[in-house]
């Protein structure tokens, strides 16, 4: 497989797992190209042609320097200068794939953040409240990083000469629509038979031996769970934390998300609502996981690092 071919399976594999469903992100790309086509050809110039077709757009190809076959993949969490020198020094690696965004995937973050409007909307918050909430922080998390330097570490790859792609939403959407699939599927009714569930998936078990695995944030493990979501498990970033007192409205009694803020979370609890937090890494590497596996399938050496907790299921 070709740099191009591995990102072209990542995104394939985010819509099919996407919360908003296969048509529902088709939908979303239609606008998209909606949009463009009424642009003057000056603002066609400025526009980023790469989300006509992909509607992830912190998931993309950093640096791509035309190998025919990428045979070897240094893999983690977050991928930054320190990893591109270990996969020089490592020296035979023709790959290296970051979890969370650098460069224009980076730069882009915001735009996936629309996708949080839509997966509240199909727990039943109306479409119109999701997107009033989430808009505000959406400028708010634009404005925090917009003065990061968002390209260093793809300088370095580029002097390196390392292939370099991100693969932020489309592995959290592979997180989100296991874990969604497994609250679907086990239906717990109590919020410690929700933490006992996480706590026997594999990436889980070994942050409790880290010492960062699930945690309850909000409620009471005797609490009865009400409805579950998965809403903070992908979209970007945290969304909005005035989005809890219409959640509560709206009958949802418990949220299992990846991290929260302390600010979020006292807003969770004054609105009555259980929260659990699985874990940061270790939700992120279930993600990678689904998809890495498809590329060890197909005969590429994967090398973990960063945080990465590495677990095949085939």
């Amino acid at each position: 497989m070709t740099t191009k071919e591995i990102l072209a399976l990542a995104i394939k594999n985010g819509m099919k797992a996407d919360l908003r469903g296969e048509a529902g992100v088709k939908k979303y790309l239609d606008r998209i190209n909606k949009k463009y086509e009424g642009l003057s050809e000056k603002q066609k110039v400025e526009f980023d042609q790469g989300k006509l077709t992909n509607p992830y757009s912190d998931s993309r190809i950093l640096v791509d320097n035309g190998k025919k076959e990428i045979k070897k993949i240094l893999v983690g969490i977050d991928m930054e200068t320190p990893e591109l020198l270990l996969a020089d020094k490592i020296g035979d690696i023709d790959l290296v794939i970051a979890h969370h965004p650098e460069g224009k995937g980076l730069a882009e973050l915001t735009s996936v953040m629309e996708l949080q409007a839509q997966v509240l909307a199909n727990y039943g918050v109306p479409i119109n409240i999701g997107e009033s909430i989430i808009k505000p922080r959406m400028s708010e998390v634009g404005r925090s990083i917009s003065a990061v330097n968002h390209f260093r570490a793809v300088d370095s790859a580029k002097l390196l000469d390392l292939d370099y792609i991100c693969t932020h939403t489309t592995a959290d959407n592979l997180a989100a629509r296991f874990m969604h699939d497994l609250i679907e599927k086990k239906k717990p009714e109590y919020v410690d038979d929700v933490l006992t569930l996480i706590k026997e998936i594999p990436e889980y078990k070994e942050a409790i031996a880290r010492q960062t695995g699930p945690m309850l944030f909000a409620g009471s493990k005797e609490n009865s769970c009400g409805k579950i979501v998965v809403t903070e498990f992908t979209g970007g970033t945290s969304g909005s934390k005035d989005v809890y007192e219409k959640m509560s409205q709206y009958g949802i009694g418990t949220i299992i998300g990846m991290h929260m803020s302390e600010e979020h979370r006292k807003e969770a609890e004054k609105y009555h609502i259980n929260v659990i937090i699985a874990g940061h890494m270790s939700s992120d590497s279930l993600g990678m996981n689904l998809f890495l596996d498809e590329l060890e399938k197909t005969g590429i050496e994967i090398v973990p690092t960063s945080g990465l907790i590495r677990v095949k299921r085939f």
